[in-house]
């Protein structure tokens, strides 16, 4: 059951990027739907007016990751143990903003999010912290967040999770958005992708992420067709004794179902 919630006035909580101002501005016009809310079982989950599931938290472990997809999403850190900057394109319930801000204690953690509203009810509901010095939620449109000549290089682990109401395809799937995600990436940086394997935008992402970078491999799907693709800059040869040596590492500290992760890698990078 849904639960109806009052909108939230932007005016309220609004947060701005540095040089917001300075950059160009996208012609897009969003029309946010209604954030609402639903509990089952102590999880917390969020939807934007309908039954589709744009977040959840459980509510014993608020920073905890819940969902496999969005476990998933943190695969780079596979390659990169030690990143200095988490960039996480649309909020959600701010699962992997927090998941990242606390295993990462050194890096600098972004959040982008357009909808002010969701930025309000994640504080209020999700357990979001404030703003510091490592950590920065800025309302502002994604696709304009990538081309802020400021971010260009600055990169180490680049999430993208844009959906709207619909929650069948992303909102940003076009080739040149892509490509101005991967300009962003520092050399060495990665890209996750939460995608939707039974809709046709599955297709036209595939395509789009293959056209900017230079390797593109996904990852089984999991719940009801979320599929999460990862994307490096160069073509990799994949070491997978030191991937499952990590994998084990990781799964140690943070209880993440990592060895999954690397079968699924395993799985996709083998020629058939």
């Amino acid at each position: 059951m849904l639960i109806k919630r009052k909108s939230i006035e932007a005016e309220a909580n609004h947060r701005s990027g540095p040089k917001a101002a300075a950059v160009k501005k996208s012609p897009r016009k969003p029309k946010f739907a209604p954030v609402t809310l639903s509990e089952l079982d102590g999880v917390r989950f969020l939807h934007f007016g309908t039954e589709w599931v744009q977040g959840a938290m459980r509510l014993r472990k608020p920073d905890a990751i819940e969902l496999e997809y969005a476990q998933q999403m943190m695969i780079w850190m596979l390659f990169n143990p030690e990143p200095q900057h988490v960039v996480q394109l649309g909020l959600g319930t701010g699962a992997l903003t927090k998941f990242s801000y606390r295993q990462f204690e050194s890096a600098r953690v972004t959040a982008v999010e357009l909808n002010p509203s969701v930025i309000a009810i994640c504080e209020s509901m999700f357990k979001l912290p404030a703003n510091d010095d490592r950590l920065n939620v800025i309302e502002m449109d994604a696709l304009d967040f990538v081309n802020d000549e400021n971010n260009l290089d600055t990169i180490d682990a680049l999430q993208v999770d844009l959906y709207d109401a619909t929650a069948k395809g992303p909102v940003l799937d076009t080739a040149e958005f892509y490509q101005s995600c991967a300009a962003c990436l520092k050399d060495n940086g990665i890209l996750t992708v939460n995608l939707f394997g039974d809709h046709p935008s599955y297709a036209r992402n595939l395509k789009a992420l293959r056209f900017a970078f230079a390797e593109v491999l996904c990852l089984p799907e999991v719940h009801d067709g979320n599929v999460v693709a990862i994307a490096f800059k160069h073509k990799q040869q994949f070491d997978f004794a030191a991937l499952y040596e990590r994998a084990t590492e990781i799964k140690a500290a943070t209880k993440l179902p990592t060895k999954s992760w690397v079968n699924g890698l395993k799985a996709a990078s083998d020629p058939e």
